[in-house]
């Protein structure tokens, strides 16, 4: 089922509220950095002109970071599809950008409460790699909605 990037958002984020582990925590983060790929790549199509290049950078980012993990999500024992496999489209993005911005702030938050208590060094690297993607792409997504605004009211005086 195909669906618009605000209500992959509201899953993403639900899914990421209901974790019981640190592995499904882990897993969510890159869900979260596929999404956040998957709008890039959208938004660097047909999203608004003022957006496209800073899109490009969040796609790349997104993209990037999914490939560095180390293989595939796996979620309760079994590989898990990326949820942003299903983006059908960004009806708004200026709404779409703001929730994904929340949604990878919230991520950062899980994932350093993760590393905080990590056992596993293996564990707080990939917390620490996860931490960085999140980042980067909330860098780009804050560019991004300082052009949306900026277009919006115009250059400020």
């Amino acid at each position: 089922m195909k669906l618009d990037a605000v209500h992959l958002i509201k899953a993403t984020r639900h899914a990421l509220a209901e974790c019981e582990s640190v592995e499904e925590i882990v897993a969510e983060a890159w869900q979260v950095q596929a999404l956040a790929g998957a709008i890039g790549r959208h938004l660097a199509v047909s999203g608004p002109q003022s957006v496209r290049a800073e899109a490009i950078g969040l796609s790349e980012a997104g993209t990037q970071a999914c490939l560095s993990s180390v293989g595939p999500v796996r979620c309760g024992g079994r590989w898990c599809e990326a949820r942003a496999d299903r983006l059908s489209q960004v009806q708004d993005p200026k709404c779409a950008l703001s929730d994904l911005s929340l949604l990878l702030a919230e991520t950062g938050v899980a994932l350093v409460l993760v590393a905080v208590s990590a056992r596993e060094e293996g564990l707080y690297w990939q917390c620490v790699e996860a931490l960085d993607a999140a980042d980067e792409s909330g860098d780009r997504v804050t560019g991004m909605m300082r052009r949306l605004e900026a277009q919006e009211h115009g250059p400020a005086a």
